[in-house]
């Protein structure tokens, strides 16, 4: 028996729009285009916080449960081209989201990066994003290495409605390093 054949393989519905839209080389921003929707779909799509500078979303195709990412509002390729006032509001939102996410899943701990290029493993390598992803103790187990199947303990809907609702009740400065 093969490899490809013994391979076992757990249902993920959510990831084929995802899968279809990077085979079809889709040249939309998702970020920006989220920017750009209307106000009335920001849970639609994900979008938790929007700042003056930068923003804060849920991804869609989560790594873990309560898997976020901040990016500029500007659509910018390259991390030399973000301004004082972006750094600063990034660094604000990735501070929020922490906070947030704390407060409603109580995750253990954090992994934050950027993904810089294709090769990095960026899924959207034109508009630069952090990602902010919790972590729990027992969460690295066998299923992406050997299933290449990540886990997801709790609804995204449920989740982005606990972490929003936190959000909205945080007192966020409307600049960042202010009161």
């Amino acid at each position: 028996m093969d490899e490809s054949s013994s391979m076992r393989r757990l249902w993920a519905p959510w990831r084929l729009e995802w899968i279809k839209e990077s085979s079809q080389g889709v040249k939309d921003c998702f970020l920006c285009d989220m920017l750009n929707d209307s106000p009335e779909n920001e849970r639609e799509n994900l979008l938790l916080y929007r700042g003056e500078a930068a923003f804060l979303v849920m991804n869609r195709y989560p790594y873990t449960n309560g898997h976020l990412m901040v990016a500029p509002k500007r659509h910018l390729r390259d991390m030399m081209q973000l301004d004082a006032k972006e750094w600063a509001e990034i660094g604000l939102l990735t501070q929020v989201g922490l906070e947030a996410l704390k407060n409603t899943i109580s995750p253990q701990g954090f992994n934050l990066g950027w993904n810089l290029g294709r090769l990095s493993g960026a899924g959207l390598e034109d508009h630069l994003h952090q990602h902010i992803v919790p972590r729990w103790d027992g969460d690295t187990n066998f299923m992406p290495v050997v299933g290449q199947t990540r886990v997801i303990s709790q609804d995204l809907w449920e989740c982005y409605d606990l972490v929003k609702k936190e959000i909205d009740s945080l007192r966020i400065p409307s600049e960042p390093g202010g009161a």
